[in-house]
């Protein structure tokens, strides 16, 4: 019987890369000031930018396309479907925030395509993609328990940056459960494949879910009398092994980020105009 393959390549992977060498916080701060700039922004050169200098980054960080391949496909998809989505419900907001109307093809009197609404929704998709690359970079780099460390260096309550740890750290523990318990069921008749109809995929998969849902409920308590045993939580501060000290890298790309992100903000509170439209 064939099964499916399922792979979680979403997490930490140590490939000695520059980026890997950056400090947690240096790396949490970059991704915040990222998500900033993407947030402000809704200049299309400007995002263009933030996409190229994110995808080089992700080469730079030396992990392999097939790890993070599926995932971009994945995200490609679910954003043109968006424009799409987005187009249906509202095909004239284009024209609304570019002030002018340029009919490419008409297809009655509500649904007319403009080289407005087209800009726009390309605008839009870009800006969400902007993120991804920037996103894989900092999973990919970072290891959880540097990740909490930074947090708690940052103010953050331990015992909250130690459960951020915890979660990232078993996301791959719960995929693996979720990938044995789908092969023992489909072991057992249960057809979850593309063959079965929908409404039966959807109640097999139920049939996963509430296995994976205790055997997690399970670990977590395994985990949380493992910590009470050993006196978590009752000194107000701790130490972190994985606590890296800032170097001068650090700094230099600390400084470039805040500059950076300063003269995205002042570009976007001077312009006249929220989207940049050059026709």
């Amino acid at each position: 019987m064939k099964t499916n393959k399922i792979k979680f390549g979403i997490s930490y992977i140590n490939t000695g890369s520059p980026l890997h060498a950056l400090n947690g916080i240096t790396k949490f701060l970059l991704f915040s000031a990222w998500v900033t700039m993407v947030l402000v922004t809704f200049d299309i050169r400007v995002i263009s930018l933030l996409i190229l200098v994110g995808l080089g980054l992700l080469r730079l960080s030396r992990v392999p396309f097939a790890a993070y391949k599926t995932l971009m496909m994945g995200t490609a998809t679910v954003l043109m479907l968006n424009a799409l989505f987005m187009f249906l419900i509202a095909p004239q907001q284009g024209t609304e925030y570019m002030g002018s109307q340029t009919v490419l093809l008409s297809l009655g009197e509500r649904y007319s395509i403009t080289s407005e609404t087209l800009f726009y929704l390309v605008t839009v998709t870009l800006k969400y993609f902007s993120m991804f690359p920037i996103a894989l970079v900092f999973v990919f780099t970072t290891h959880p328990t540097e990740f909490s460390a930074s947090l708690n260096k940052l103010g953050m309550p331990y015992r909250i940056a130690y459960a951020v740890s915890l979660t990232l750290r078993y996301l791959p523990e719960v995929t693996k459960d979720f990938i044995n318990i789908m092969h023992a069921q489909q072991a057992r008749g249960v057809d979850i494949s593309k063959k079965a109809p929908v409404l039966t995929r959807i109640k097999n998969v139920a049939k996963i879910l509430g296995p994976l849902i205790f055997s997690s409920l399970d670990r977590a308590d395994v985990i949380s009398n493992a910590m009470t045993l050993r006196g978590f939580g009752r000194n107000n501060k701790r130490t972190w092994y994985s606590l890296k000290p800032m170097t001068k890298t650090d700094y230099a790309v600390l400084v470039l980020v805040t500059l950076v992100l300063v003269a995205g903000l002042i570009n976007r509170y001077q312009s006249e105009q929220l989207f940049w439209y050059p026709f």
